[in-house]
């Protein structure tokens, strides 16, 4: 691998946020940072789980720099990013060549990253075939590729990040179960921002100080009052919001304005949080646990059958008809080649 490209996939330390911000005074998060010491002198697989927004990037390029392989390349694929088709191509690596000339083989991340770290973001969003390609290269060493045999490929360190619960995605039919096993090594759960609230002046602070370096502007103070109203909001979109935020008072200067929107935000919020907390009707609930309970099943005796639906619809001592009817009525025509959408982890 050409010494250029492993440059241009270092971790500098120095664009990272300081340790404190990383990790802040929450106990959830110095849990993390406490199993993060035990994990830099070794190679385990690493699953960092979390909501959207809560710094799953952040931590494993902390871990990375921390780690044996910090002058390594640090590699990151998207698997929500790209579609299934070029996924695989993105990954191992593929030929390229016109008809009647020599093909070329283009590295794949996997290559690319060669003893260093492979992050891979959104490992719930893919494709059920690649899945089992990515538990081979964790299991074997081996690099899958188009038209040639298997190769073994230098031993990559693979850190991988989710917002779902792959359990659930297991026992839905929709993550391969010997995969989340290879992957579910040591696992980082990061908690929510709003788990987090005593660390959020300190956060606002580093983003102030970030933000203004980058629009070339000078940092606004904010006062006691608005950081009391930060400390109120939900922040469905974690650090990322948050981030939002700053730079909205960074660009507009006044943190009067910031507080006023806040409050306008949260007066919204409340409102239609009001409105969602009627009581269903008792049949919607048991209809709906029913229902749920019921494709539980399904999914479990199809996956017994390898998705064959009339051994499952013999098992389930169903008519052919009726398991098809609940299976339109679910939304599972087929058996799922990617990641169903599914509640984020808890």
């Amino acid at each position: 691998m050409p010494l250029e490209l492993s440059h241009n996939f270092r971790v500098d330390p120095a664009d990272l946020p300081n340790e404190s911000v990383i990790f802040g005074s929450t106990a959830a998060m110095l849990e993390v940072r406490s199993k993060i010491d035990h994990l830099c002198s070794n190679d385990l697989t690493v699953l960092i789980q979390g909501e959207s927004g809560t710094g799953k990037e952040v931590v494993a390029r902390f871990l990375h720099s921390r780690s044996d392989r910090c002058d390594a390349p640090f590699v990151k694929l998207n698997c929500a990013a790209i579609p299934a088709n070029l996924l695989e191509c993105e990954l191992f690596g593929c030929e390229n060549g016109a008809r009647g000339s020599v093909a070329e083989h283009l590295p794949g991340l996997v290559e690319i990253a060669g003893n260093g770290t492979l992050f891979l973001d959104e490992i719930g969003e893919m494709d059920w075939n690649l899945q089992g390609k990515l538990l081979r290269l964790l299991r074997d060493g081996s690099l899958p590729q188009a038209g040639i045999c298997e190769e073994t490929v230098e031993p990559v360190r693979v850190i991988c990040a989710t917002k779902v619960d792959l359990q659930r995605a297991v026992q839905f039919g929709a993550f391969r179960e010997d995969l989340f096993y290879r992957i579910d090594v040591v696992r980082l759960n990061l908690p929510s921002l709003r788990d987090r609230k005593n660390d959020i002046p300190q956060l606002c602070e580093y983003f102030l100080q970030k933000l203004a370096r980058q629009f070339n502007r000078t940092a606004p103070k904010l006062n006691p009052a608005t950081l009391n109203l930060l400390k109120q909001w939900k922040w469905p979109g974690n650090l990322r919001e948050l981030e939002n935020w700053i730079a909205r008072a960074i660009v507009f200067g006044d943190d009067a304005a910031l507080g006023a929107e806040l409050r306008r935000q949260m007066a919204a919020t409340n409102m239609f949080d009001g409105r969602q907390r009627r009581v269903r009707p008792l049949k919607e609930v048991t209809r709906r646990t029913t229902s749920a309970a019921t494709t539980a099943i399904i999914l479990k005796a199809l996956r017994e059958n390898r998705w064959n639906r009339r051994k499952a619809s013999e098992d389930l001592n169903m008519s052919y008809r009726s398991l098809l009817y609940r299976l339109r009525q679910s939304g599972l025509r087929q058996r799922p080649s990617s990641h169903r959408r599914l509640p984020p982890a808890s």
